[in-house]
Protein backbone atom coordinates (compact mmCIF):
# COMPACT_ATOMS: atom_id res chain seq x y z
CA UNK A 1 0.00 0.00 0.00
CA UNK A 2 1.45 3.52 -0.48
CA UNK A 3 2.58 5.64 2.19
CA UNK A 4 2.09 9.38 2.26
CA UNK A 5 4.03 11.90 3.58
CA UNK A 6 7.24 10.06 4.37
CA UNK A 7 9.61 12.42 2.86
CA UNK A 8 8.18 15.06 5.44
CA UNK A 9 10.13 12.15 8.35
CA UNK A 10 13.62 12.52 7.48
CA UNK A 11 15.37 15.26 8.42
CA UNK A 12 18.81 15.83 9.57
CA UNK A 13 20.03 14.96 12.31
CA UNK A 14 20.88 18.05 14.39
CA UNK A 15 24.59 19.08 14.48
CA UNK A 16 27.03 17.08 17.14
CA UNK A 17 24.45 14.37 17.35
CA UNK A 18 26.24 11.67 17.83
CA UNK A 19 26.29 8.75 14.96
CA UNK A 20 26.44 4.92 15.56
CA UNK A 21 30.30 3.79 15.41
CA UNK A 22 31.24 0.21 13.92
CA UNK A 23 30.23 -2.57 16.53
CA UNK A 24 29.76 0.10 19.42
CA UNK A 25 26.28 0.64 20.83
CA UNK A 26 24.41 2.84 18.68
CA UNK A 27 24.53 6.86 20.13
CA UNK A 28 21.19 7.90 21.72
CA UNK A 29 19.94 11.17 20.22
CA UNK A 30 19.69 14.17 21.95
CA UNK A 31 17.01 15.04 24.01
CA UNK A 32 14.52 17.20 24.48
CA UNK A 33 14.73 20.93 25.08
CA UNK A 34 12.40 23.51 26.58
CA UNK A 35 12.62 27.00 25.65
CA UNK A 36 11.63 30.02 27.89
CA UNK A 37 9.42 31.76 25.83
CA UNK A 38 7.32 28.88 24.02
CA UNK A 39 5.17 25.80 24.94
CA UNK A 40 6.71 23.72 22.51
CA UNK A 41 9.12 21.34 23.34
CA UNK A 42 11.60 20.42 20.48
CA UNK A 43 12.75 16.98 20.31
CA UNK A 44 15.11 14.95 18.42
CA UNK A 45 12.62 13.30 15.83
CA UNK A 46 11.39 16.75 14.13
CA UNK A 47 8.38 16.30 16.59
CA UNK A 48 7.41 18.61 18.81
CA UNK A 49 5.20 18.22 22.13
CA UNK A 50 2.12 20.85 23.19
CA UNK A 51 1.24 21.70 26.29
CA UNK A 52 -2.28 21.21 26.95
CA UNK A 53 -5.18 20.76 29.60
CA UNK A 54 -5.42 17.10 31.25
CA UNK A 55 -7.55 14.80 29.37
CA UNK A 56 -8.16 11.64 27.68
CA UNK A 57 -6.95 12.45 24.62
CA UNK A 58 -3.30 11.39 25.33
CA UNK A 59 -1.52 12.49 28.58
CA UNK A 60 1.62 10.49 29.31
CA UNK A 61 2.53 8.59 31.99
CA UNK A 62 4.04 10.55 34.45
CA UNK A 63 5.36 6.64 35.81
CA UNK A 64 9.00 8.09 35.05
CA UNK A 65 10.74 11.28 33.92
CA UNK A 66 12.92 9.55 31.55
CA UNK A 67 13.24 9.72 27.94
CA UNK A 68 13.86 6.23 25.67
CA UNK A 69 17.56 7.90 24.71
CA UNK A 70 18.09 7.52 28.90
CA UNK A 71 17.09 4.51 28.98
CA UNK A 72 18.13 2.89 26.26
CA UNK A 73 21.83 4.37 27.31
CA UNK A 74 21.15 1.66 30.57
CA UNK A 75 19.79 -1.30 28.49
CA UNK A 76 21.99 -1.33 24.95
CA UNK A 77 24.23 -3.76 26.79
CA UNK A 78 21.15 -6.55 25.96
CA UNK A 79 21.85 -6.15 22.32
CA UNK A 80 24.46 -7.96 20.63
CA UNK A 81 27.31 -5.75 18.33
CA UNK A 82 27.51 -8.04 15.34
CA UNK A 83 30.22 -7.51 12.49
CA UNK A 84 29.47 -7.60 8.96
CA UNK A 85 31.27 -10.43 8.07
CA UNK A 86 29.30 -12.02 10.52
CA UNK A 87 26.36 -11.70 9.16
CA UNK A 88 27.78 -11.56 5.28
CA UNK A 89 28.34 -15.54 6.25
CA UNK A 90 25.29 -15.80 8.37
CA UNK A 91 23.26 -14.90 4.94
CA UNK A 92 25.47 -16.39 2.17
CA UNK A 93 26.51 -13.49 1.40
CA UNK A 94 23.12 -11.85 1.33
CA UNK A 95 22.38 -14.43 -1.31
CA UNK A 96 18.55 -13.93 -2.82
CA UNK A 97 18.40 -17.65 -1.91
CA UNK A 98 17.99 -16.19 1.61
CA UNK A 99 15.67 -13.66 0.89
CA UNK A 100 12.65 -13.43 2.63
CA UNK A 101 11.17 -10.48 2.49
CA UNK A 102 11.81 -6.66 1.43
CA UNK A 103 10.59 -3.40 2.64
CA UNK A 104 10.94 0.70 2.65
CA UNK A 105 13.61 0.06 4.94
CA UNK A 106 15.61 -2.78 2.81
CA UNK A 107 15.71 -6.99 2.33
CA UNK A 108 15.37 -9.03 4.75
CA UNK A 109 17.25 -12.19 4.83
CA UNK A 110 17.25 -15.49 6.75
CA UNK A 111 20.64 -16.70 8.25
CA UNK A 112 21.85 -18.60 10.87
CA UNK A 113 23.50 -17.18 13.70
CA UNK A 114 25.51 -18.65 16.30
CA UNK A 115 23.15 -19.80 19.37
CA UNK A 116 24.70 -18.69 22.46
CA UNK A 117 23.26 -20.83 24.92
CA UNK A 118 23.82 -23.84 22.99
CA UNK A 119 27.40 -25.21 22.37
CA UNK A 120 28.29 -25.69 18.99
CA UNK A 121 24.50 -24.53 18.04
CA UNK A 122 23.34 -22.23 15.45
CA UNK A 123 19.84 -20.19 15.52
CA UNK A 124 17.67 -18.77 12.59
CA UNK A 125 16.88 -15.20 12.72
CA UNK A 126 15.91 -12.80 10.09
CA UNK A 127 18.21 -10.09 9.20
CA UNK A 128 17.23 -6.31 7.42
CA UNK A 129 19.73 -4.66 5.73
CA UNK A 130 19.53 -1.18 5.02
CA UNK A 131 18.89 -0.04 0.78
CA UNK A 132 21.60 2.87 1.00
CA UNK A 133 19.27 4.37 -1.65
CA UNK A 134 16.18 4.14 0.27
CA UNK A 135 14.20 6.66 1.84
CA UNK A 136 14.34 5.29 5.53
CA UNK A 137 18.01 5.19 6.73
CA UNK A 138 19.96 5.83 9.85
CA UNK A 139 17.33 7.47 11.91
CA UNK A 140 14.39 4.54 11.19
CA UNK A 141 17.11 1.92 12.14
CA UNK A 142 17.80 3.94 15.29
CA UNK A 143 15.11 4.44 16.37
CA UNK A 144 14.42 0.65 16.06
CA UNK A 145 17.34 -0.11 17.96
CA UNK A 146 16.38 2.19 20.67
CA UNK A 147 12.80 1.18 21.14
CA UNK A 148 13.61 -2.41 21.01
CA UNK A 149 16.29 -2.22 23.76
CA UNK A 150 14.24 -0.36 25.99
CA UNK A 151 10.74 -1.91 25.14
CA UNK A 152 10.47 -6.33 25.78
CA UNK A 153 6.99 -7.81 25.62
CA UNK A 154 5.90 -11.05 25.18
CA UNK A 155 3.84 -9.40 21.70
CA UNK A 156 6.62 -7.15 20.61
CA UNK A 157 9.04 -8.84 18.43
CA UNK A 158 12.72 -9.23 20.05
CA UNK A 159 15.84 -7.72 18.25
CA UNK A 160 18.76 -9.59 18.99
CA UNK A 161 21.27 -7.20 18.00
CA UNK A 162 22.50 -4.69 15.24
CA UNK A 163 25.70 -3.85 12.54
CA UNK A 164 26.87 -0.37 12.04
CA UNK A 165 29.43 -0.16 9.60
CA UNK A 166 31.27 3.18 7.56
CA UNK A 167 33.60 3.08 4.96
CA UNK A 168 34.98 5.05 2.04
CA UNK A 169 32.46 2.73 0.02
CA UNK A 170 29.17 3.82 1.94
CA UNK A 171 27.36 2.75 5.33
CA UNK A 172 26.04 -0.66 6.55
CA UNK A 173 23.51 -1.13 8.34
CA UNK A 174 21.05 -3.96 9.99
CA UNK A 175 19.54 -5.51 12.50
CA UNK A 176 19.12 -8.81 13.23
CA UNK A 177 15.62 -10.09 14.99
CA UNK A 178 14.17 -13.43 16.30
CA UNK A 179 13.30 -15.49 13.13
CA UNK A 180 8.94 -15.49 13.28
CA UNK A 181 8.38 -18.68 11.01
CA UNK A 182 4.64 -17.99 10.28
CA UNK A 183 5.24 -14.40 8.63
CA UNK A 184 2.59 -11.66 8.92
CA UNK A 185 -0.78 -11.36 9.90
CA UNK A 186 -1.95 -9.85 6.37
CA UNK A 187 -0.42 -12.73 4.19
CA UNK A 188 -2.88 -15.20 6.41
CA UNK A 189 -5.63 -12.91 5.77
CA UNK A 190 -5.27 -11.74 2.37
CA UNK A 191 -3.15 -14.18 0.83
CA UNK A 192 -5.41 -17.40 -0.47
CA UNK A 193 -2.08 -19.57 -0.38
CA UNK A 194 -2.87 -19.78 3.18
CA UNK A 195 -5.18 -21.81 4.76
CA UNK A 196 -8.08 -19.63 6.52
CA UNK A 197 -6.75 -18.41 10.02
CA UNK A 198 -9.81 -20.54 12.31
CA UNK A 199 -12.17 -17.67 14.46
CA UNK A 200 -10.88 -18.50 17.94
CA UNK A 201 -6.83 -17.62 16.67
CA UNK A 202 -8.22 -14.44 14.81
CA UNK A 203 -9.35 -13.17 17.93
CA UNK A 204 -6.19 -14.55 20.12
CA UNK A 205 -4.14 -12.16 17.66
CA UNK A 206 -6.13 -9.17 18.48
CA UNK A 207 -6.09 -9.78 21.91
CA UNK A 208 -1.90 -10.22 21.76
CA UNK A 209 -1.22 -7.21 20.02
CA UNK A 210 -3.77 -5.35 21.63
CA UNK A 211 -2.05 -6.51 24.52
CA UNK A 212 1.57 -5.12 22.86
CA UNK A 213 -0.01 -1.73 21.92
CA UNK A 214 -1.57 -1.49 25.57
CA UNK A 215 2.57 -1.95 27.11
CA UNK A 216 3.30 0.64 24.69
CA UNK A 217 0.66 3.03 25.68
CA UNK A 218 0.76 2.31 29.20
CA UNK A 219 4.94 1.70 30.12
CA UNK A 220 7.02 3.90 31.98
CA UNK A 221 7.75 5.99 29.04
CA UNK A 222 4.56 6.22 26.80
CA UNK A 223 5.07 4.98 22.94
CA UNK A 224 2.98 5.75 20.43
CA UNK A 225 3.33 3.06 17.65
CA UNK A 226 2.11 5.01 14.42
CA UNK A 227 2.17 2.63 11.81
CA UNK A 228 -0.38 0.00 13.21
CA UNK A 229 -1.32 -2.72 10.41
CA UNK A 230 -2.14 -6.56 9.54
CA UNK A 231 1.55 -6.20 7.98
CA UNK A 232 3.50 -5.41 10.87
CA UNK A 233 2.06 -8.11 13.11
CA UNK A 234 4.31 -11.44 12.74
CA UNK A 235 3.46 -14.58 13.67
CA UNK A 236 5.62 -17.27 15.56
CA UNK A 237 5.96 -21.28 15.33
CA UNK A 238 2.53 -21.19 17.48
CA UNK A 239 0.88 -17.55 15.76
CA UNK A 240 1.43 -15.88 18.91
CA UNK A 241 1.73 -11.99 17.75
CA UNK A 242 4.51 -9.69 17.65
CA UNK A 243 4.61 -5.96 16.78
CA UNK A 244 7.41 -5.70 14.62
CA UNK A 245 8.82 -2.49 12.53
CA UNK A 246 9.43 0.41 15.17
CA UNK A 247 10.87 2.70 12.72
CA UNK A 248 7.69 5.10 12.82
CA UNK A 249 7.14 4.94 16.31
CA UNK A 250 7.33 7.97 18.69
CA UNK A 251 7.64 8.92 22.09
CA UNK A 252 4.46 9.89 23.35
CA UNK A 253 4.42 13.46 25.15
CA UNK A 254 5.75 14.67 28.64
CA UNK A 255 3.46 15.17 30.96
CA UNK A 256 1.18 18.06 31.12
CA UNK A 257 0.87 17.15 27.04
CA UNK A 258 -1.77 16.18 25.09
CA UNK A 259 -0.18 15.58 21.71
CA UNK A 260 3.16 15.18 19.65
CA UNK A 261 3.12 17.70 16.62
CA UNK A 262 4.97 15.86 13.70
CA UNK A 263 4.83 15.37 10.26
CA UNK A 264 2.26 12.94 9.10
CA UNK A 265 3.63 9.41 8.06
CA UNK A 266 1.92 6.16 7.90
CA UNK A 267 0.05 3.71 5.74
CA UNK A 268 -2.81 4.88 3.58
CA UNK A 269 -6.25 3.75 5.02
CA UNK A 270 -4.87 3.10 8.60
CA UNK A 271 -4.19 6.48 9.58
CA UNK A 272 -6.46 8.27 11.93
CA UNK A 273 -8.43 11.32 10.18
CA UNK A 274 -7.44 13.35 13.33
CA UNK A 275 -3.74 13.11 12.60
CA UNK A 276 -4.18 13.24 8.97
CA UNK A 277 -5.51 16.80 9.46
CA UNK A 278 -3.90 18.30 12.28
CA UNK A 279 -0.67 16.20 12.76
CA UNK A 280 -1.40 15.73 16.37
CA UNK A 281 -0.11 12.51 17.40
CA UNK A 282 -1.68 10.72 20.22
CA UNK A 283 -2.08 7.01 21.63
CA UNK A 284 -5.85 7.29 20.69
CA UNK A 285 -4.00 7.44 16.64
CA UNK A 286 -3.35 3.89 17.41
CA UNK A 287 -6.45 2.41 18.43
CA UNK A 288 -7.81 4.08 15.04
CA UNK A 289 -5.52 2.14 13.40
CA UNK A 290 -6.32 -1.23 15.46
CA UNK A 291 -10.25 -0.57 14.68
CA UNK A 292 -9.30 -1.15 10.54
CA UNK A 293 -7.25 -4.29 11.54
CA UNK A 294 -10.36 -5.65 13.33
CA UNK A 295 -12.01 -5.08 10.32
CA UNK A 296 -10.13 -6.94 8.11
CA UNK A 297 -9.84 -9.86 10.70
CA UNK A 298 -13.48 -9.94 10.37
CA UNK A 299 -14.43 -9.23 6.95
CA UNK A 300 -10.65 -10.55 5.46
CA UNK A 301 -10.53 -7.75 2.85
CA UNK A 302 -7.94 -5.16 3.02
CA UNK A 303 -8.75 -1.70 3.89
CA UNK A 304 -8.35 -0.81 0.34
CA UNK A 305 -9.05 -2.87 -2.62
CA UNK A 306 -9.30 -1.02 -5.65
CA UNK A 307 -9.86 -4.01 -7.70
CA UNK A 308 -13.35 -4.61 -6.19
CA UNK A 309 -16.61 -2.36 -7.22
CA UNK A 310 -16.54 1.55 -6.11
CA UNK A 311 -19.06 0.75 -3.31
CA UNK A 312 -16.99 -2.24 -2.14
CA UNK A 313 -12.95 -0.76 -2.27
CA UNK A 314 -12.86 1.02 1.23
CA UNK A 315 -13.34 -1.46 3.83
CA UNK A 316 -14.93 1.17 6.59
CA UNK A 317 -17.12 2.33 3.62
CA UNK A 318 -18.18 -1.41 2.72
CA UNK A 319 -19.63 -1.84 6.25
CA UNK A 320 -21.65 0.50 6.73
CA UNK A 321 -23.52 -0.74 4.88
CA UNK A 322 -24.20 -3.87 7.23
CA UNK A 323 -25.25 -2.55 10.73
CA UNK A 324 -23.96 -4.83 13.70
CA UNK A 325 -27.68 -5.46 14.79
CA UNK A 326 -29.17 -5.92 11.42
CA UNK A 327 -29.11 -9.56 9.93
CA UNK A 328 -26.91 -8.86 7.30
CA UNK A 329 -24.12 -7.94 9.65
CA UNK A 330 -23.19 -11.54 8.93
CA UNK A 331 -22.57 -10.42 5.31
CA UNK A 332 -19.53 -8.98 6.20
CA UNK A 333 -17.63 -11.99 7.67
CA UNK A 334 -14.87 -13.49 5.50
CA UNK A 335 -16.28 -16.25 3.45
CA UNK A 336 -13.64 -18.76 4.35
CA UNK A 337 -14.51 -18.83 7.95
CA UNK A 338 -18.01 -20.47 6.67
CA UNK A 339 -20.65 -21.02 10.01
CA UNK A 340 -16.88 -21.70 12.02
CA UNK A 341 -18.07 -18.50 14.06
CA UNK A 342 -19.70 -17.21 16.79
CA UNK A 343 -22.13 -14.52 15.30
CA UNK A 344 -23.08 -13.00 18.95
CA UNK A 345 -18.98 -12.49 19.20
CA UNK A 346 -18.77 -11.19 15.77
CA UNK A 347 -21.47 -8.71 16.51
CA UNK A 348 -19.03 -7.41 19.95
CA UNK A 349 -15.94 -7.36 17.82
CA UNK A 350 -17.53 -5.29 15.77
CA UNK A 351 -18.92 -2.59 18.18
CA UNK A 352 -15.35 -2.87 19.64
CA UNK A 353 -14.30 -1.58 16.20
CA UNK A 354 -16.89 1.03 15.69
CA UNK A 355 -15.77 2.33 19.05
CA UNK A 356 -11.96 2.61 18.18
CA UNK A 357 -13.24 4.20 14.62
CA UNK A 358 -15.66 7.49 15.73
CA UNK A 359 -14.69 10.96 14.80
CA UNK A 360 -13.28 12.65 18.29
CA UNK A 361 -10.40 10.79 19.70
CA UNK A 362 -11.06 11.35 22.64
CA UNK A 363 -14.29 8.95 22.83
CA UNK A 364 -12.01 6.31 21.68
CA UNK A 365 -11.41 3.58 23.89
CA UNK A 366 -7.87 2.86 25.01
CA UNK A 367 -5.85 0.01 24.11
CA UNK A 368 -6.24 -1.54 28.11
CA UNK A 369 -9.60 -1.13 27.25
CA UNK A 370 -9.84 -2.93 24.13
CA UNK A 371 -8.19 -5.86 25.41
CA UNK A 372 -10.81 -6.48 28.25
CA UNK A 373 -13.84 -6.16 25.61
CA UNK A 374 -11.40 -9.06 23.03
CA UNK A 375 -11.55 -11.23 26.67
CA UNK A 376 -14.97 -11.09 26.99
CA UNK A 377 -15.86 -11.50 23.26
CA UNK A 378 -13.00 -14.84 23.27
CA UNK A 379 -15.11 -16.54 26.55
CA UNK A 380 -18.17 -15.87 24.71
CA UNK A 381 -17.25 -19.38 22.96
CA UNK A 382 -15.48 -22.17 23.71
CA UNK A 383 -11.28 -21.94 22.57
CA UNK A 384 -11.09 -24.43 19.99
CA UNK A 385 -7.68 -25.44 18.76
CA UNK A 386 -6.88 -25.02 15.17
CA UNK A 387 -6.71 -28.63 13.07
CA UNK A 388 -3.83 -29.55 12.79
CA UNK A 389 -3.48 -28.50 9.15
CA UNK A 390 -5.16 -25.93 9.03
CA UNK A 391 -2.61 -23.20 9.78
CA UNK A 392 -0.05 -25.15 9.65
CA UNK A 393 3.82 -23.38 10.16
CA UNK A 394 5.87 -22.35 6.89
CA UNK A 395 9.71 -21.60 6.72
CA UNK A 396 9.42 -17.98 6.27
CA UNK A 397 10.07 -15.49 7.63
CA UNK A 398 9.85 -11.29 9.38
CA UNK A 399 8.34 -9.25 6.88
CA UNK A 400 9.78 -5.75 6.51
CA UNK A 401 6.99 -4.34 4.19
CA UNK A 402 5.64 -0.58 4.89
Amino acid sequence: MACFGCFGCFKKRPNGAPEAERNSAPAASTGSTRTASSSIISRSDGSAATTGKQSSLSVASTASQKSIPALYEERAYKLRAFEFDELRNATNDFSRMNKIGEGGFGRVYKGYIKNPNEKGGRMPVAIKKLNQKGLQGHKQWLAEVQFLAVFEHPNLVKLIGYCAKDSEIGIERLLVYEFMPNKSLEDHLFNRAYPPLTWNLRLQIALGVAQGLAYLHDGEVQVIYRDFKASNVLLDKEFKPKLSDFGLAREGPTAGHTHVTTAVVGTYGYAAPDYIETGHLTVKSDVWSFGVVLYEILAGRRSLERNRPPNEQRLLDWVKQFPVETRKFSMIIDPRLRSDFSLQAAREIAKLANSCLVKNPKERPTMSEVVECLRRAIQMEPSKPPAANSNRTRTVAVSSRG
